[in-house]
């Protein structure tokens, strides 16, 4: 039988309170659509190689992440918008990283202003730099990005951004369409066929 497809969670929500509890909740929505959620945190698989543990916490920790990416077979992005107008930046790196893999990537963001609506609405910011005004809810290469490798970036103003989880399940069911498909090769753990 064929294990299932292993999907990335990216996001700021390793920050929050209870991240294992959010951990859980996401890998739990996976799992109903027949993916295999791993989260920031989770312990790599396979994991690292000898001496590549031997580094600072914070570069081990990048490290981690990066093993997740490439054994995964898409990623899913909270791109909620975190410390600021934007996406949380390390979120951002791992979007990039994926597409840059030629992997499927899936976004959701709990806002529905524009970029620029949230960098003060006008064609200059506060230090008086151009804004971007094409009408999106980031910089036009995450969008992009989402967009060529096949991904769809959902986004929509939620009461609470923190605990509404109904974007991320419909990024989920829309990874789940693309990954379950007839034929489609499963990539997890770095390998071709997905072989535990």
């Amino acid at each position: 039988m064929r294990a299932p497809p292993r999907v990335y969670l990216a996001g700021p929500d390793v920050f929050l309170p209870d991240a294992t509890a959010r951990a859980d909740a996401l890998k739990a929505i996976c799992r109903t659509h027949g993916l295999r959620g791993v989260f920031p945190l989770d312990a790599p698989s396979p994991p690292l190689p000898d001496g590549a543990a031997d580094v600072p916490d914070w570069h081990r920790i990048a490290r981690v992440n990066e093993a997740h990416i490439r054994g995964a077979d898409a990623l899913i992005a909270n791109l909620t918008p975190f410390r600021g107008p934007s996406a949380d930046v390390g979120t951002v790196f791992e979007v990039g990283f994926m597409r840059a893999l030629g992997r499927p990537v899936f976004a959701w963001s709990a806002s529905g202003e524009t970029l620029r609506a949230r960098s003060g609405g006008g064609p200059r910011d506060a230090d008086g730099l151009a804004v971007e005004d094409f009408g999106l809810v980031e910089n036009l290469m995450i969008p992009a990005a989402i967009t060529d490798s096949g991904g769809r970036l959902h986004a929509a103003p939620l009461a609470d951004a923190w605990s509404d989880l109904s974007l991320f399940e419909a990024c989920v069911r829309d990874a789940a369409r693309l990954l379950l498909a007839p034929g489609r090769p499963v990539i997890a753990a770095g390998r071709i066929g997905g072989a535990p």
